[in-house]
């Protein structure tokens, strides 16, 4: 949507975490004398002291907050959405002719800027952070933004042409765009995020407008190997580059695993679009170091050597790691919330392995376990229940041998027990280092 559009409509910005906030000091920039409206399920006293401090200074807010929010919707012709409100929760509220759109839709209609997207299910962290250091380290004015970096309407307002936005979107970011970026990168998509959309099909469909609205002059770096992502291409009309045709005869990397040298081909494909020769691209490369909570090593301690990877919040990652580690694999740390996704790969796949002792969080650790044992009866794996990360720590360190590898690979997301992965991760490395003195 373009600004010029906005300037005599009734906005409610619907959402007041940091994509929130964000797009209300950027509108409040653009129209200093607008009355803007937000909105929020938190009450006032429940925001962060910044959106407290900003709300009290702002003299023409209309406010929203609590649990009746979304009854105010109907009154207001423009609704800016956060990506983390499903669109199905705004349905009953809404009346004909709203127009409901986004940070990321409002960025991407007003850029002058090239961007490049990245998403996937998994791997879009990285990649997107790869693709922003070549750039970076090959002296272009680029960009990290989105779903890792900067929130984007803040760089609107110093927005130039030459500049250069590598933006990664999640499903989320992308479900209601009407305008797909220069340059999109599409890794990957498993089963995820169940709870948001009413069937995968659905969680596809927005994947899919990373490119639905490219153009002849556009690019759309894909993972051909994938028969989903195949067909999205097929119905494309940018230029196609799979990431399967990028040939480098020697990778020097940081990242571990087959799935990291699927994210650094797609790299360099999005990156030589840019002229920058593959000598370049490939030292930027050899420096990068992987992101915290993606098979990051934490160290070993006590002879054992441990690893966070508490970003696999799906079946596929955790199998990814266990193929990137190998056989030292001794215990792992496996569960948490219920979407209703299917473990019995994960299951065959552990079965494969050498691993001995399974660490399992509510509520799917349970039902991983079960789908192992139905597997195979006579499996003699050491399977403990645990409600915390303290004592999950403290009993690897006591059944893990030395010159083994401790993973934290849970194959779902962390909400069971923990308010995020990061929280989760961080946990795990505080108590690992504290019980390795």
């Amino acid at each position: 949507m373009k600004l010029n559009k906005l300037k005599n409509k009734k906005i409610l910005i619907l959402g007041l975490g940091i994509e929130g906030m964000d797009t209300l000091k950027f509108l409040r920039k653009s129209f200093p004398q607008k009355v803007i409206a937000i909105g929020d399920k938190l009450r006032f006293n429940q925001l962060n002291s910044e959106a407290q401090t900003i709300i009290k200074k702002d003299k023409k807010l209309r406010l929203h907050l609590g649990e009746s929010y979304l009854g105010f919707l109907k009154y207001y012709d423009v609704i800016i959405k956060t990506p983390g409100i499903p669109p199905k929760v705004l349905k009953p509220f809404l009346e004909k002719g709203q127009k409901i759109t986004s940070q990321t839709e409002i960025f991407f209609n007003n850029c002058k800027g090239k961007i490049i997207g990245i998403t996937a299910t998994k791997g879009k962290s990285t990649t997107a952070s790869l693709i922003y250091e070549i750039l970076k380290k090959n002296k272009l004015k680029a960009y990290l933004v989105g779903n890792i970096g900067k929130p984007m309407l803040s760089l609107l307002s110093s927005d130039k042409k030459e500049n250069v936005y590598v933006c990664e979107l999640s499903s989320h970011q992308l479900v209601s765009l009407k305008k797909s970026p220069d340059i999109a990168v599409f890794l990957n998509i498993y089963s995820e995020h169940l709870d948001y959309y009413e069937n995968f099909k659905q969680y596809l469909s927005a994947k899919s407008n990373i490119t639905k609205h490219q153009g002849k002059n556009d690019y759309l770096v894909f993972n051909s190997k994938n028969k989903l992502i195949n067909q999205v291409a097929k119905k494309s009309k940018a230029q196609k580059i799979p990431i399967s045709s990028v040939k480098i005869k020697r990778i020097e990397t940081l990242l571990k695993g087959e799935f990291n040298v699927e994210n650094i081909k797609a790299a360099i494909a999005a990156t030589r679009l840019f002229k920058i020769k593959d000598k370049d691209i490939l030292k930027a490369i050899k420096t990068f170091k992987p992101l915290a909570h993606r098979l990051e090593c934490i160290g070993t301690y006590k002879g054992i050597k441990f690893y966070n990877d508490a970003l696999s919040t799906v079946p596929e990652a955790t199998i990814a790691a266990l193929d990137a580690l190998g056989n030292n694999v001794e215990t792992i740390f496996l569960g948490g919330l219920d979407r209703g996704i299917d473990f019995k790969g994960l299951a065959k796949r552990i079965l494969k392995s050498r691993i001995k002792v399974l660490i399992l969080f509510p509520d799917t650790g349970g039902k991983i376990y079960k789908q192992i044992v139905e597997l195979d009866k006579n499996s003699k794996f050491k399977a403990i229940m645990v409600l915390n990360m303290k004592d999950g720590v403290k009993l690897a360190y006591e059944h893990t041998k030395k010159g083994k590898i401790c993973l934290l690979s849970t194959a779902s997301p962390s909400f069971s027990l923990f308010k995020d992965y990061k929280e989760k991760g961080n946990l795990f490395k505080k108590y690992v280092k504290l019980y390795g003195r």
